[in-house]
């Protein structure tokens, strides 16, 4: 995995919009949604609950609610019937991260 310094700055960009998205989120909720939101798209299944132990170990005190993609998933939904494929949900959640992807990055091999 990448834990250089240009993934600690996706983390801190990311970290900045979301604070700046929500003034009233906690700083540690915003920290907890930047790792997660910039992170979890480069996991493997299998290391999924590892990360999230991390977490909860880090921020005990800390629930996180999952973002609300409204209008995207709404878009992404209609896109899957309009091409009349199955709307699996584990495809719509990775078309989400990827979308989160771009929020902090150039591109993605």
């Amino acid at each position: 995995y990448d834990f250089g310094m240009r993934a600690v700055k996706s983390v801190l960009v990311m970290a900045g919009a979301l604070k700046r998205a929500n003034p009233d989120m906690s700083e540690d909720a915003v920290l907890i949604r930047a790792m997660r939101d910039s992170n979890v798209p480069k996991f493997l299944r299998d290391d999924l609950p590892l990360f999230g132990a991390i977490v909860q170990d880090l921020f005990p005190t800390v629930v996180i609610k999952d973002a609300n993609y409204g209008e995207l998933q709404t878009q992404i939904e209609a896109s899957i019937e309009d091409k009349v494929l199955q709307p699996v949900a584990e495809f719509i959640t990775k078309c989400i991260q990827l979308f989160d992807t771009f929020e902090v990055r150039f591109g993605v091999m």
